[in-house]
């Protein structure tokens, strides 16, 4: 059984702002970035449980090739999995702690 996927406002705020960030970079790159997390909301979605417990009830799964992560938390009450935010490895977890409270 899969869960759908709700992407919170913010979390569709960050793959735009780095899609169009990757592809200033090189032309199709940004087609790539929105590819490679459409694939893993996909993965998620199907095994929502899969990936680890990184802050308390946030689980975290890598996109393959970027250096993101998308957070997510699994609504076992309603069957779905809320995606708040999709972030750089490198950001610190308190910048985007706040974003738990809109899901």
């Amino acid at each position: 059984m899969s869960y759908p996927i709700v992407l919170l406002p913010a979390a569709k705020q960050d793959i735009r702002i780095t899609a169009h960030w990757y592809e200033s970079q090189k032309k199709g790159l940004g087609s790539r970035f929105a590819d490679e997390v459409r694939k893993a909301t996909k993965y998620i979605s199907s095994y929502p449980n899969a990936s680890m417990i990184r802050y308390k009830t946030v689980r975290s799964y890598p996109i393959p090739v970027f250096p993101f992560m998308i957070h997510y938390v699994v609504d076992e009450l309603n069957k779905r999995v809320v995606v708040f935010g999709v972030f750089h490895t490198a950001l610190n977890p308190d910048q985007w702690e706040g974003r738990l409270s809109e899901s």
